[in-house]
Parts: structure tokens; C-alpha cells; sequence
């Protein structure tokens, strides 16, 4: 679990101003769920035989009445939950987006932690292909917002409970023809979830899953013809994807369309969005028939992708000033900026001992603001602001000329 500094913080609000922004963009609203639920309820959208919940939840008992609770481990079941309950799609389908933190009892590996957080999209009531497009258009659409470009989409489609279930028993079949190959873990989930054996990262695992069978030889004609429209909507869009037959996702809610977007930035693959369908979780958590998809994007491993190419958030100005007279007209000086919307830092510390002009500049410098304004006791008597530039718009810095400006002046000069 980390900190996040003030040093780090412009990288988040950065990535947060931009997916929410999108999001809006394309009709969606803001909807937000409780970090703790029930632990049932994960064990029935997850799946009870799953990682997520035989391993990596942090799960507990409160200790006034018993009640098995769980800090959420992914956003979507508690949001779904929240629908029901409130009868969210009762008018209509729902478009709603969600920022917040996750927990899971994590391996150690890059980008992972054991609280972490997740922007994550949901469409409820929606049963077409469009939308499945429209998601991954939007994706699409964040990556170029935020400058990065080194992620591939990869598609597939896990069909209705008929063909997972005709699929599972050719799986199951080809795993027991290879039975010394798995190890354990595989072993133990030969007949209760043989597709997330598709998942392995054991070597021998590996080989046997090259030659294991397709899910997509399973489909029938209505699942077949959404997965095509799937694709025909991307191509149309100019949104390259490539089908991977072998995405399966974590969680068993998942049906139809499942997709990642994945970058080799790191050496291995890496996902840092994933999601899909999930058209029966509505009905499994007390609620009417509803068809749904989303996805979550993890946060930390986006910003590992910004890297330090991020525009920071900066002050436009810090005023640096020494005398009574001239704090007076500094913090008048300071609130008329802020009142025209500009982003203005003011020299802290007790009357008559702010520090010499010298080590207030140095401050002015390492606050990253374009300008310092300075104010003396000379500056405060004639109410004008002696003005030096520190830094271009881009952020690098400059031996800029100090001016001395009327005060009423100021903000247009700033502006400029």
C-alpha cells in the first residue's frame, strides 16, 4: 500500500481530470459504492472458485454482530448490487463511471499492490454489440488523451452458459488427456473452473493450453453474430484490435465479449484495462434480467506508462514579500489573482520574519511557478509588484527581466 506525495499527486489528478472528462463526453455519470460489502456477494459475482476469493480477498468479521464483510476487491459487483437496490435501470439503460480503491492480497509484481485503484466504466441495459464497440472506442479515445500509444486491444468472446458449458467438457477432456503436465493448482481446478487453467503461468501448463481447444469453435449462431458485429463496429471505427482466443478473465460473471488492452512496455505482458459482458449478474444478485458491460482500468499501472511526461499542474505565481505593509498588499494581491481563476502561492511565515528576499526567491523557484511577484516596503507604498518570470508556458525554466508593474495590472500581465 502506498502514500501518494504532493510530488506525485499532479500524475493522478492529471489521469483523473482526463478519464472522467472522457467519460462524461460520452453520457456517463458519476455513481460511487461503499469500499466495504458484504462478502457474499463477491462470492457469488466473482465466483467462489476464483483466486480473487479463495486467495486474495481481506475478508473479516465485525465484531458487534458478526457479519462476514470484505474490503471490495474489484468495483463492479458492489456497483451492480447498487442498481438493484435502487431500481437504477428501471427507466432505462444507465451509463455511470466510478473512481475508487481496491484490495486484494496480491502477488508481489510490477504495478501491483495490495491497495490499489481502479477507473472503471459500466453500461447496464445495454445488450448490443454498439455498446461493447463504444467502450472500447472510448479506451481508445483515453489512451490518445493521455499520450499513450504502446497498448494493443485484444478481443475475444466466451459465449452464453450453453457453449461454456459444451466448451468446458472438450477442456476438460484435453486436460485429463495431459494430466501429468499440471501441476497442482491446475489439478485442483480441473472440474470446478478448468477455464481459468487457460491463465497458467506454469511452464508445462503453458504447452498443454497451445494446443488446448478454442472457445470460439463453440459458438453458436447468436453469440457468433455479436462477436462479428463486435468486430465490424472496431474495424469501422479505425480502432485496431487482434482476437486472442485465449482471454479469459478473472472473474466467472463474465459472458460474451471479454477484452484487455495490453502493452509490452515492461518486457512481459502487461494488462492495464480489462472487462466485458456480464448479462447474467443482475439476476444472480436478486435483480430483473439486465444486460451489462464495463471494464476497470488499474490507476498505478497507467501512471507507471506515463512515466515523467505528464503535464503538471503549476503555479502561476508566488508572492515573495518582507514588511507588514507589504504582507497586507501580498494577501490582497494574492486573492484578486484567485479571484480571476490564476493559481498563486503566498510566502508563509510570522510578521517581520518571512527570511531575506534571497531564500524567499529560492522558494518561488522550487514551487515550479512561471512568476514570482515580489512586494517590499517601496512596492507596498506605490502599490506596484515587481514581476519575474521563472518559467516558460512549457515549464522550463528562464533568466527572465523583472518589471515593475501597477498592481491593478497584474493579472493581465500574467496572463499575456
Amino acid at each position: 500500500m502506498n502514500d501518494i506525495l504532493p510530488t506525485d499527486s499532479a500524475k493522478w489528478e492529471f489521469f483523473e481530470e482526463t478519464v472522467t472528462r472522457v467519460a462524461r463526453q460520452y453520457g456517463y455519470r458519476n455513481m460511487r459504492a461503499p469500499i466495504v460489502e458484504y462478502t457474499p456477494l463477491f462470492v457469488r459475482s466473482i465466483g467462489e472458485v476464483t483466486d480473487i476469493v479463495e486467495k486474495e480477498m481481506y475478508s473479516f468479521e465485525d465484531k458487534l454482530n458478526g457479519e462476514k464483510l470484505t474490503l471490495r476487491p474489484e468495483l463492479t459487483a458492489g456497483l451492480v448490487r447498487a442498481a438493484v437496490e435502487a431500481n437504477l435501470t428501471y427507466n432505462g439503460p444507465v451509463r455511470v463511471y466510478t473512481l475508487g480503491q481496491v484490495f486484494r492480497h496480491e502477488r508481489p509484481q510490477k504495478g501491483r499492490y495490495r491497495q490499489f485503484n481502479q477507473f472503471d466504466v459500466e453500461c447496464f441495459g445495454f445488450d448490443g454489440p454498439d455498446v461493447d464497440a463504444e467502450i472500447m472506442i472510448m479506451t481508445a479515445r483515453i489512451w490518445r488523451e493521455l499520450g499513450i500509444n504502446d497498448v494493443r486491444l485484444e478481443i475475444n468472446s466466451l459465449g452464453g452458459v450453453d457453449e461454456r458449458a459444451a466448451y468446458r467438457s472438450k477442456l476438460i477432456a484435453h486436460y485429463e488427456a495431459n494430466l501429468p503436465a499440471l501441476d497442482d493448482e491446475a489439478k485442483k481446478r480441473l472440474h470446478s473452473n478448468p477455464m481459468r487453467i487457460l491463465d497458467s503461468k506454469v511452464a508445462s501448463v503453458i504447452e498443454v493450453n497451445k494446443s488446448a481447444p478454442v472457445l470460439l469453435d463453440s459458438l453458436q449462431n447468436e453469440s457468433r453474430a455479436h462477436f462479428e458485429g463486435l468486430q465490424q463496429l472496431l474495424t469501422e471505427a479505425n480502432v485496431q484490435f487482434v482476437v486472442n482466443p485465449r482471454i479469459v478473465r478473472g472473474m466467472d460473471y463474465y459472458n460474451r465479449t471479454a477484452f484487455e488492452f495490453v502493452t509490452d512496455r515492461f518486457g512481459s505482458p502487461l494488462t492495464v484495462c480489462g472487462g466485458g459482458r456480464y448479462d447474467g449478474l443482475f439476476e444472480q444478485l436478486g435483480g430483473k434480467a439486465t444486460p451489462a458491460i464495463g471494464f476497470g482500468m488499474g490507476v498505478e499501472r497507467v501512471l507507471m506508462m506515463l512515466g515523467d511526461s505528464t503535464p503538471v499542474t503549476t503555479l502561476d505565481a508566488y508572492i515573495v514579500h518582507a514588511g507588514v505593509a507589504a504582507q497586507k498588499a501580498a494577501s490582497a494581491l494574492a486573492e484578486t489573482l484567485r479571484d480571476a481563476g490564476l493559481a498563486v502561492a503566498q510566502h508563509g511565515g510570522s510578521l517581520g520574519g518571512m527570511g531575506s528576499f534571497k531564500s524567499q526567491m529560492k522558494k518561488a523557484d522550487a514551487s515550479g511557478a512561471r512568476f514570482a511577484l515580489v512586494i517590499g516596503d517601496n512596492e507596498a507604498a506605490t502599490g506596484t509588484v515587481a514581476v519575474k518570470p521563472l518559467r516558460d508556458v512549457h515549464g522550463a525554466a528562464i533568466q527572465g527581466e523583472q518589471a515593475i508593474i501597477a498592481g491593478s495590472a497584474v493579472t493581465a500581465h500574467l496572463r499575456a
